[in-house]
C-alpha cells in the first residue's frame, strides 16, 4: 500500500489546490489523512483510486459519503485488527 502526499494527490484527483481538499474533507466527500511524519500526512492510495472509480461510476454525493465512512472504519479495523 502507498501513501501520497498532497501533490499526488491533487494530480489523480483534479483537486487544483490544497484547500479543495480539505474542503472535501470537511464535507464528508474526502478521506482524512493519515500522518506519515511530525508535520506530513498522506492518503492511502487505494483510498483515493476507490473514491475516483465512485466518481467516475456517476455516485451521488450521499453515496461518496458512505463510501468515505468505511474506508474510515476499514483503516480503524486494520489498525485495531
Amino acid at each position: 500500500m502507498s501513501i501520497l502526499r498532497i501533490s499526488a494527490v491533487k494530480q489523480l484527483t483534479g483537486h487544483r489546490s490544497h484547500s479543495s481538499i480539505y474542503t472535501a474533507i470537511r464535507v464528508g466527500l474526502f478521506t482524512k489523512p493519515v500522518q506519515i511524519g511530525p508535520r506530513s500526512v498522506g492518503w492511502p492510495e487505494d483510498e483515493v483510486l476507490k473514491i475516483n472509480s465512485a466518481r467516475i461510476a456517476g455516485k451521488s454525493e450521499s453515496d461518496i459519503r458512505v463510501l468515505i465512512d468505511q474506508l474510515h472504519v476499514k483503516r480503524t479495523s486494520l489498525v485495531m485488527g
